[in-house]
């Protein structure tokens, strides 16, 4: 495909709006011209702004003939209504993480796009597309200081209201470590487990935090991670991979260092935005650049339905303070 991709988003929340402004004013080769909102006047008012069609049902827009590929971006609960719709129109989509609010859902969107007979989605989890993590990928993936042995990883926000309950340590911040890990290490996850550290004052009466949730892959990896929802300093992400002849670290932000009443201090990210705004840079523009090649080359369909099934694992064991074990069906060679 030569000409510019017509992209049509659905949901001009946040993430939304950050996705279109970057697509239109950053990124080449593609133009979102089309947007639709269940809040329909502010859905409207965000086209006016950006010079889009205002759909009333995002269904419509994705069946339009005046949009080639679709962005999801709608609250978790209406991603599969929207991804499949895409599915049977036969176009390309990417949907913000997580595929579908059940693990239930994901996998009838993997039944979906199978019966279609082509790969037509992509899932949101863009630590992926991280220069830090890339590093970490190649010097994983050649070896280079032996097989790694255990992961000790991080995910600190700085704090969050009520509105944050007791799941979302695991579903909604720790998946990006469950998918960027199992990426990272080329291999399954085999059980779950998360335990609970001394709870912070500064949690609310419906949130334990920190918590920390362990996995072990199918080789035997044993990897922590700690979500501090509350840590009350920053957004900072950790992760050290830990190898028979070396421990290698994910980079720091290139922050600059500012000396200043006989201190020195290095600015951390305030939140996700700050932290990941070239991943996601990244990670859209290759999905354009895939999707007017006809292919997909991100995290699938697939991806999305391991990291749904080892967050429910990982639930189950938060809520039951056990060791679960992660089941799930062989990957079909549709994936491979």
């Amino acid at each position: 495909m030569d000409k510019e991709l017509r992209i049509g988003v659905v949901g001009t929340g946040a993430i939304g709006r950050t996705h279109l402004e970057r697509i239109n004013t950053q990124l080449q080769g593609g133009r979102v011209v089309a947007v639709s909102d269940v809040n329909k006047e502010f859905g409207k008012s965000v086209a006016e702004k950006y010079g889009c069609k205002f759909f009333e049902d995002g269904e419509e827009l994705i069946n339009s003939d005046e949009v080639d590929a679709i962005i999801v971006t709608t609250i978790d609960a209406y991603h599969e209504q929207y991804v499949s719709a895409s599915i049977k129109a036969g176009k390309y989509v990417f949907c913000e993480k997580p595929l579908a609010a059940e693990k239930e859902g994901t996998k009838r969107i993997v039944d979906l796009e199978m019966a279609g007979g082509k790969k037509l989605v992509t899932v949101g989890f863009m630590r992926r597309y991280d220069p830090g993590y890339k590093q970490l990928k190649k010097l994983v993936e050649e070896r280079t200081y032996g097989e790694p042995l255990m992961l000790h990883c991080a995910h600190r926000n700085y704090g969050v209201d009520e509105s944050y309950d007791n799941s979302m340590p695991v579903e909604n911040s720790m998946i990006h470590e469950i998918d960027v890990l199992r990426w990272l290490l080329d291999e399954d996850y085999a059980t779950a487990e998360v335990v609970y550290p001394k709870k912070t004052k500064y949690a609310h009466e419906k949130l334990q935090d920190p918590q920390i949730m362990i996995l072990t892959t199918k080789s035997g990896v044993r990897i922590d991670v700690e979500a501090f929802i509350n840590s009350h300093y920053g957004y900072d992400i950790k992760c050290e991979v830990c190898c028979e002849e070396g421990i290698v670290n994910l980079p720091e932000p290139a922050n600059a260092m500012v000396r200043t009443k006989a201190a020195r201090i290095t600015p951390i990210c305030e939140d996700w935005s700050q932290r990941f705004v070239e991943a996601y840079n990244v990670e859209l523009q290759e999905w354009i650049n895939a999707v007017k090649a006809g292919r997909v080359d991100g995290p699938s369909s697939w991806d999305g339905y391991v990291g749904a099934i080892t967050a429910s694992a990982a639930s189950k064991a938060r809520d039951s303070q056990t060791i679960v074990k992660i089941e799930m069906e062989e990957c079909p060679d549709f994936y491979k």
